[in-house]
């Protein structure tokens, strides 16, 4: 396995993240999810709903940048990126996020409910569901597209070294 080139993965790991982002609030700006993911995420951190989606996004953004790097890794090990291959690995990024990540979250975040025990005086965030479908119909498509749209990105302009 070469060297990462590491200005590359920099760069488009975090213009990835940030259409990622984009997308995804985007998607509840135009109601087609209820889900604001950095809310979610900032909420694990702090019990401060206005400074949650500032510690949310800055989560988010970490953590975005953290899988670009696991994407650049498989790039590196197959010996070639590209769009698709990009695509596809954002497809399966999208789905372990829907079906692993979701279903896990509640027994993660201190101040979400879970599906078994409901709300209590501090967990009383909606718990996602299956597939974060408990924020409606359209969030799977929204994360499937947004992760899709992240791998694509990542997969066109990311140069392996020479």
């Amino acid at each position: 396995m070469t060297s990462i080139n590491w200005p590359s993965w920099l760069l488009w790991g975090f213009v990835s993240t940030m259409a990622l982002s984009t997308l995804v609030a985007l998607s509840q700006g135009l109601g087609l999810t209820r889900m604001n993911l950095p809310f979610v995420l900032g909420t694990m951190l702090t019990p401060d709903r206005d400074r949650a989606r500032a510690y949310g996004f800055a989560a988010h953004a970490l953590t975005g940048w953290m899988f670009s790097f696991l994407y650049v890794l498989i790039f590196q090990s197959l010996g070639a990126a590209g769009w698709w291959r990009g695509a596809i690995l954002g497809v399966g990024h999208g789905l372990f996020v829907l079906v692993v990540g979701m279903s896990t979250l509640p027994g993660l975040h201190p101040r979400m409910a879970s599906e078994q025990q409901g709300p209590t005086a501090t967990r009383l965030l909606e718990p996602p569901g299956f597939m974060a479908l408990h924020y409606g119909l359209g969030t799977p498509v929204a994360i499937l597209v947004s992760h899709t749209v992240f791998g694509t990105i990542l997969g066109a302009f990311y140069q392996l070294p020479k």
